[in-house]
């Protein structure tokens, strides 16, 4: 992991996005249509982390995105060229626009200067989607990325974004996929390679400090 200055200097709240993935209430929810994936994201505490570092960020002044995958009710514009879109299809709950499901779940908390950024295809929450040129107008530098699943949306969302240019941080602890043996998998042999991994509580000390100590 990085030095506490190494890092700090990362996550400058100025030319900072915190991204949260999937974090919705048909993924993560107590009714989700994932229900291994929601008790690991629960369980696991990683739903409560990207809850903290959202409080986190709007107290910092850091700027959020919340990425949510979602369908038309009549399936326009879906993906189905991958076996996970059809499985999707079938499942019980549907991440449906307008529903319940596609809001952002408990407990994270969402204010008014956030971003809901909605995607109707694809795997990734960057590519194919408005997030790229909403980040360079922010003047993002460093995108931090949380949430779910650790097996497919965080890491397209790791790579897209080294892709563009821009510095990934990841905090470990914020993250879920199942099994839960196979994130901490992800993050050393994978994620680790391309992104600056930490730990939640690490970023929160770099967006407590006075401004002048960053």
């Amino acid at each position: 992991m990085p030095s506490d200055a190494r890092l700090a200097g990362r996550l400058d709240p100025a030319s900072t996005v915190l991204l949260t993935v999937e974090c919705q209430r048909g993924v993560v929810g107590p009714d989700s249509a994932l229900p291994e994936l929601a008790e690991e994201a629960r369980g696991s505490g990683a739903l409560a982390n990207v809850a903290r570092l959202v409080a986190a960020a709007h107290h910092a002044g850091v700027q959020v995105l919340h990425a949510v995958a979602e369908r038309r009710p009549d399936g326009r514009g879906a993906s189905r060229n991958a076996r996970l879109f059809r499985a999707a299809e079938r499942l019980p709950v549907r991440q449906t626009t307008g529903s319940p499901a596609v809001r952002i779940a408990d407990p994270i908390p969402v204010s008014a200067g956030d971003l809901v950024v909605r995607r109707l295809h694809g795997l990734s929450p960057i590519a194919g989607t408005e997030v790229d040129a909403l980040l360079r107008n922010f003047g993002c530098r460093t995108l931090v990325v949380t949430g779910v699943s650790a097996n497919v949306a965080i890491p397209n969302a790791v790579f897209d974004a080294v892709n563009l240019g821009y510095t990934a941080v990841v905090p470990a602890d914020a993250i879920a996929g199942v099994p839960a043996d196979y994130t901490p998998a992800l993050v050393r042999h994978t994620l680790a390679l391309v992104a600056t991994v930490t730990r939640t509580d690490d970023v929160l000390a770099c967006w407590r400090r006075p401004p002048g100590t960053r």
